[in-house]
């Protein structure tokens, strides 16, 4: 939701294709597994001009991948709250109330040992950051995140019920999608086949912090570059895919299918699978500047999707099936995601750290500090239990609203495609922010 999965980004805005969509999410949201230098062999639709419905409607068998089918659950309610005020914009403006006790909530051991692992990873960021959501201070986390470093895994559930309470935030009711570390076709070197630039940071990209210019600007930032004397916006996709890049070295690898580097660039970062078996990996760098516009709504919008065509199986079906079409169609979102490689631990998220499959989401810093655990119980099995927010995603906005990460790999992808759970939702606070944000009875 890493775009990213994420990165350093804060999954600047999205993994999370998905959350654009009908029923799909960071920032999300999933790319299937590289399908070699060629498309899918897929049945044509009649030519049409573009946004003329005209659906299509491949072929069971011709799928790369189907989402996996739900299992479904039974969610624990909300708990009883106000109404957050209209005006609301972080956690603690929407209203904090005390939830259960985490040793009531059913969170297997497995589980707990999974998050405590993740917990551990952000427990040094956790400590520095300042958090945007007004529900902790670094120091509130030192207790827990000392006693961390060596409470052994087995004993994780004793580890929660003693360090945190829960606390539910605005109304509870949660909404839950999916992304995934992709992996796609690609070469270091452009030879046939592989032919897709994938692009690193270009120099003459800028990024400019409106705070420093007003006070009311404070945390905006604009990417644009300078063209004779005067501060332009930055290349869009349509330009970018035109040449506007070509020549200038920037090149840290070639793909070989467009719509899978297409999803891989919404998730933000992913594996490249070299022609000699090797894999690479890279990560979000930096972004356009421009505005991030989810192509599956602009389809069902149009028509030329139908219901349940809108997940990330049935887009790149889409988009396979008329490529001239489908390069229009991705066109129309002007955002370009560009990466480095990465050599060391990953895939990274919000905190510059790395994220783990089955542990980690993605969250909205205002209402969730990064770093905290997260208890969601949903109407979707899989999703349920423990989870530590290490993400962010643009369409990852709000209370009680998560993409969930799953690793990589085909069990991965197939989940994250087509995650959408609604439920309730509980944070993990060290007890000294619970003591201070809950009056004693």
């Amino acid at each position: 939701m890493n775009q990213t999965v994420g990165a350093p980004r804060a999954r600047a805005f999205g993994f999370a294709l998905l959350a654009a969509l009908p029923l799909l999410s960071g920032c999300a949201s999933v790319v299937p597994a590289g399908t070699g230098s060629r498309p899918a062999t897929v049945t044509p639709a009649p030519s049409s001009p573009l946004g003329t419905p005209r659906p299509y409607v491949p072929r069971p068998s011709e799928r790369p991948g189907a989402a996996a089918q739900p299992i479904p659950a039974t969610p624990l309610a909300p708990l009883p709250a106000a109404a957050p005020p209209a005006e609301a914009t972080t956690a603690a403006a929407s209203g904090v109330i005390a939830g259960p006790e985490f040793a009531t909530l059913g969170v297997s051991a497995e589980q707990a040992a999974a998050a405590l692992a993740a917990f551990r990873i952000s427990c040094p960021s956790v400590q520095r950051r300042t958090d945007a959501s007004g529900l902790t201070f670094g120091a509130d986390w030192a207790e827990s995140c000392t006693a961390a470093k060596n409470w052994a895994d087995k004993d994780a559930l004793a580890f929660f019920t003693r360090y945190f309470g829960t606390v539910q935030i605005g109304a509870g009711t949660a909404f839950v999608t999916g992304y995934y570390e992709p992996e796609i076709a690609a070469a270091r070197t452009k030879r046939p086949g592989y032919d897709i630039p994938i692009y690193r940071r270009p120099a003459d990209l800028v990024e400019v912090d409106l705070g420093e210019f007003a006070d009311d600007l404070k945390g905006r930032k604009i990417r644009g570059r300078v063209e004779d004397g005067n501060f332009v916006r930055y290349y869009d996709r349509t330009a970018i895919e035109s040449g506007a890049l070509e020549g200038r070295g920037l090149e840290i690898a070639w793909a070989a299918d467009a719509a899978e580097f297409f999803f891989l660039q919404v998730q933000g970062s992913g594996r490249l699978r070299l022609p000699d078996g090797g894999i690479m990996r890279i990560g979000y760098d930096t972004q356009n500047g421009r505005g991030y516009v989810g192509i599956g709504k602009l389809l069902r919008d149009r028509g030329e999707l139908q219901p349940g065509q809108a997940s990330m199986q049935g887009i790149l079906d889409y988009l396979r099936a008329d490529p001239v079409r489908g390069a229009a169609v991705m066109n129309e979102n002007p955002s370009w995601v560009f990466f480095r490689e990465l050599t060391g631990p990953g895939p990274l998220g919000a905190l510059g750290l790395p994220v783990t499959g089955r542990a980690s989401v993605a969250a909205d810093p205002k209402y969730v500090p990064l770093g905290a655990p997260v208890f969601l119980s949903l109407d979707r099995a899989e999703p349920n239990g423990l989870w530590i927010a290490q993400d962010t995603g643009g369409a990852i906005k709000g209370a009680n609203r998560f993409d969930s990460f799953w690793g990589a790999g085909e069990e991965a992808r197939a989940i994250a495609g087509g995650m959408a759970a609604r439920g309730s939702a509980l944070l993990l606070l060290p007890r000294a922010s619970t003591a201070r944000l809950i009056p004693a009875p």
